[in-house]
């Protein structure tokens, strides 16, 4: 579940073409409240979203105290170097493949009060396909899981795996998150919260899309 960018965007993450794109956009949030319930709060949590939406997702969560998995590859290396510049640190890794050094880097993360950043479907698929690890890290540590999608009102998807989303020039981005929560204790409790977090994300997408009739998917 580490992070990768598509080739055609980490081409741009250099450059002065995504540095003006990314500040052209204009970006609004929607249930904030679930956010500030873990952040200003102080509690332990990750933030869990689909590997499409994580370009407008990094760049309006920028500066703050959170701590990233990216994948070892070259892709990884270039959302590094992305990343690293808008306040983000790295933990280099998967918490499926390689995963036990960036399952204790994450770990270490969260008990020293950072928040997490995981795309339960990257780097490489399935599309929309929730691969466990963050939440069974979520339920070993007692974290909140905080559900979040972007959306664009102008958009291009690239032809990657995921469908990658790259809003276009001074397009209205809009982020939205779910309610947080905890996963219980066992299988039963680890199962349900891979379908709540599932749940959650389809959701979002379709209350903010309601939103955003606009939306091109060119």
């Amino acid at each position: 579940m580490a992070i990768r960018v598509p080739d055609s965007v980490a081409r741009l993450g250099g450059g002065a073409v995504l540095w003006l794109l990314t500040r052209s956009w204009r970006m609004e949030c929607r249930h904030r409240e679930h956010w500030e319930q873990v952040a200003r709060g102080g509690e332990r949590f990750i933030y869990l979203a689909w590997h499409e939406a994580l370009l407008p997702l990094l760049w309006h969560h920028r500066g703050e105290r959170v701590a990233i998995i990216v994948s070892s590859g070259r892709e990884g290396r270039y959302l590094g170097d992305y990343a690293s510049g808008l306040g983000y640190r790295l933990l280099t890794g998967s918490t499926t493949r390689g995963g036990p050094r960036a399952m204790r880097g994450a770990i270490r993360a969260l008990q020293g009060g950072e928040a997490i950043a995981v795309t339960p479907d990257g780097p490489r698929g399935p599309r929309r396909e929730i691969k466990p690890g963050a939440i069974r890290m979520a339920q070993r540590e007692g974290a909140w899981i905080l559900p979040l999608h972007a959306t664009a009102r102008r958009a291009w998807r690239l032809g990657s795996w995921d469908r990658f989303m790259v809003p276009r020039f001074a397009s209205k981005v809009v982020v939205g998150y779910g309610e947080p929560f905890r996963v219980g204790p066992g299988a039963d409790e680890l199962a349900a919260a891979t379908r709540r977090c599932s749940d959650a994300l389809t959701g979002l997408e379709a209350s903010l899309g309601r939103e955003e009739q606009g939306v091109s998917e060119r």
